[in-house]
């Protein structure tokens, strides 16, 4: 198959698949799509025509019109075509480790020896995941955090046998792809993204099962406080700015106020507990179940204006 442009594959076009497919295309790339359901990789262009006018609108197409994305969105029958020459792999299937294992062994067969096999797995550990393989060297996940159109950290996860050299050609893709690569030493349950928002929302769960706060005040606590910050500065460089002698200033001043409140965090409450019925209430009166479809609409045209004004103010102030 030939082609002008570099080849990426997009192997299993669900949800993430096609997030990975805008991404990759808006970006110059050509994207072959495969997926074991063989109406998959063409439907999949109906919902990229439909997210393309709306990042179009917002200038997030990377200059390019709908029609030239779609014009790079190449579905084929066969796996092997999909990934003749290409020099990534974005494998996005089911979330089942024998599934990953065998999808892998497939990859790694069939693509070209220099091509980087990643996953787009948020769980899944790659040492699990690439054992045994005769390509481990070349295989790591790069997990997006969805749509990886909108928001643009990618984990960059080695397994143990994933050379150093794999790892420093994924961070550079995905820098030229547009994405902020989050590249890691090495493995852990959950990677970055998960534990930091799990911990988030143990304490979310925690405060409400308490008695302290709503969970309307909880989510606005966030949105209208920690997130104005985080949308351009993460929580070191908060505290660095936040005493008059950075980080080390402000362990000095407030870590042993933080020790005691660790001591009141360590029990875990219950997710699934009592406090999901206050949580799930407070939000069905703030939004009807039949209303999350339009409200999922609406918020991802809110990332798109807060990725096109944060690229703007950026450009304008440095990052």
């Amino acid at each position: 198959m030939a082609s002008t442009s570099p080849i990426v594959a997009v192997v299993g076009t669900g949800l993430i698949g096609r997030a990975w497919a805008i991404t990759f295309a808006r970006s110059g790339l050509t994207v072959r799509l495969w997926d074991p359901n063989p109406d998959a990789s063409t439907a999949a262009k109906g919902f990229v025509r439909e997210v393309a006018e709306d990042l179009a609108a917002s200038d997030l197409l990377g200059g390019r019109f709908v029609d030239e994305v779609l014009a790079s969105l190449v579905p084929c029958a066969e796996l092997s075509d999909a990934l003749d020459g290409v020099l990534w792999v974005q494998e996005c299937g089911p979330e089942v480790l024998a599934v990953k294992r065998e999808t892998f062994s497939r990859l790694d067969a069939l693509a070209p020896k220099d091509a980087i096999l990643a996953s787009s797995s948020s769980a899944l550990l790659p040492s699990a995941m690439f054992e045994g393989l005769a390509g481990a060297r070349r295989c790591v996940v790069a997990h997006p955090i969805n749509p990886p159109y909108l928001v643009p950290a990618v984990e960059l996860v080695p397994g143990p046998q994933t050379s150093a050299e794999v790892m420093e050609r994924g961070a550079i893709f995905l820098g030229d792809v547009g994405q902020v690569p989050l590249v890691m030493d090495k493995e852990i349950d959950g990677f970055i993204m998960n534990r930091l928002q799990g911990a988030l929302l143990d304490e979310a769960f925690r405060l409400v099962a308490g008695g302290y706060a709503s969970a309307a005040d909880v989510d606005r606590g966030i949105a209208d406080g920690l997130a104005l910050r985080w949308s351009f500065i993460g929580p070191f460089e908060t505290i660095d700015l936040n005493a008059p002698g950075g980080v080390a200033d402000y362990v000095a001043r407030y870590g042993a106020m933080y020790a005691g409140l660790g001591a009141s965090m360590r029990e875990r409450v219950e997710w699934a507990g009592p406090v999901v019925d206050a949580v799930v209430a407070s939000r069905r009166e703030s939004l009807a179940e039949a209303e999350l479809g339009n409200r999922q609409v609406w918020r991802d045209r809110r990332l798109m204006a807060l990725r096109a004004h944060k690229r703007q103010v950026d450009a304008d102030l440095g990052r």
